[in-house]
Formats: C-alpha cells, structure tokens, sequence
C-alpha cells in the first residue's frame, strides 16, 4: 500500500498530459467518476481530477509535439535541489529545474538512469494527493525498464529505496518501499520492460484502484479506451489489467484482494 504519511521516496502526486483534456475527462469520469476542476492562469492552467472536492490526479493540456499523452509520478524529496544532484551524479538528468509552485511546494522533473520521466516534489503547503488506496485512488506504482539492477541502483542511490524479491515460475519481481517505511510502505515494483506489453519504451505505470476490474476494462473499450493486456488474477494481489486512454496515456487499475488472502509466491 501506499504511504499516507508521505515520507521521503515515497509516491506523493500522480498527473498526466494530453492535447484535449475535455476529451481525456470525460473517459476518466467513466471509470473513475473523476470531475476535471479547470486551474487558473496563477498555475499556468495546471488541472485536477477530484472526487466529491478531494484530489486524486493532476492534469495539463499539452501538445502532443511537445510530450506525448503519459502520466507521471512525483516523488517526496526533503530537498528538491539536493536530489536533483543525486539524479545527476548516479547517472540521470534533468528535464526542467527545480522550481517553486507559489507556497504549495518545490518540484523538478527527471529521468532516470534508463532515461525514464519521473518527477520529485519537495512539499510546502501541499503535502500530496488526497485520494490514495481507495476506489479511484492511485494504489500501485511499476517501473518497466531494461535493466533491474541498475533500476534499484539508481533509485536506491537517490531515494535510499528498500528493495525486497518475490520469486515465481519463470522470474522474479522486485518490490520497494522508502527508505524511512517497512513493508507495509511497500508501493511498486520494478521489472523487466520485456515483461510488458507494450512497445513503447521504458516507463513508470500507475495502477488505480477500482471496484469492480471486468466492469472497468468494459468501461475503457466502450468509452475509446485501449486493452493493452487483459484482466489477470493473481492469489493475495488481486485482479488487474493494463489499458491506455483515448489520447495514449498508459496505466493500469486494480481490483485488490480480498483482506487475508496470501500472496502467491
């Protein structure tokens, strides 16, 4: 589960960018109930999708020439500044400098040593998104990339990220949690970019929660959305699947476990 307590390393804000954010809205309000609260010109336009008034995303109008449609996940930093020369010295770069956000915050943007897009956020009045763990709440993270090893060297090298292996037929999944959390911190895990489906690159994959993951997958395919792998089971995890909106953004829901059932391993 996600860290409610927002320590450092920790998933605090989830956002995504598409060319037509009325378009995007109306397919996330399908499968989430989502609104798109319209930001004003004092954050460049800067969006939110919310349920009954409480953050779960963030969203920007972007041309597609100038990003492509993709959801990126910010995490905690003490010191934005500070970590900004960690990612450099293990290997990443920079896609903006930090910056400040009125009093809400700090943040810059990333990539990893992988050049995988990622972003940190140093908090000031904002702490994080308010829909966490929850129907419609970012409840997973996954990191898709060329090389594990060098993932959880990277990451631990700037995050300080615990890492712990779960083996099964055929592999291994590496699981991780903050530096300051236990297990039960736990928020994502890393594997294989050959373990996807998709051929797009290296990426981060947010998963959201949902009620119901059959009913959803119909909801995304009837609403424009695309399958881009089939609902799956899996023993102590739950049922999940992996789809792309209408403008391409990838990411993934999840239909937890029922409390108690053991994880397969």
């Amino acid at each position: 589960m996600l860290s409610t307590r927002f320590v450092p390393g920790a998933p605090v804000w989830v956002d995504m960018c598409a060319p037509d954010l009325d378009s995007v809205s109306a397919f996330y309000r399908e499968l989430f109930g989502w609104e798109l609260q319209q930001g004003g010109p004092d954050l460049g336009g800067y969006s939110q999708f919310q349920i009954s008034g409480r953050t779960a995303a963030g969203a920007m109008a972007m041309p597609a020439d100038e990003a492509p449609p993709a959801w990126t996940l910010y995490f905690r930093a003490a010191e934005v500044d500070a970590t900004v020369k960690s990612v450099e010295q293990a290997g990443g770069g920079t896609l903006y400098e930090p910056v400040d956000v009125r009093d809400l915050g700090r943040m810059a943007g990333l990539t990893d040593s992988a050049g995988v897009p990622f972003s940190v956020w140093q908090q000031g009045e904002l702490k994080g998104l308010d829909v966490l763990n929850e129907p419609g709440g970012l409840v997973w993270t996954e990191l898709y990339t060329p090389d594990v090893s060098a993932a959880t060297s990277f990451y631990g090298s700037v995050f300080g990220w615990q890492t712990t292996d779960m083996t099964f037929p055929g592999g291994s999944y590496t699981m991780v949690s903050p530096a300051e959390g236990t297990e039960e911190d736990m928020f994502g895990g890393i594997a294989p970019l050959d373990s996807d489906p998709s051929e797009q690159g290296a990426y981060w994959l947010p998963y959201f929660q949902v009620d119901d993951c059959d009913d959803t997958v119909a909801k995304a395919q009837r609403s424009g959305g695309v399958v881009r792998m089939e609902t799956v089971e899996m023993a102590g995890v739950g049922r999940f699947a992996k789809l792309a909106d209408p403008a391409g953004a990838r990411f993934a829901v999840l239909q937890p476990a029922p409390p108690g059932e053991e994880m397969e391993s």
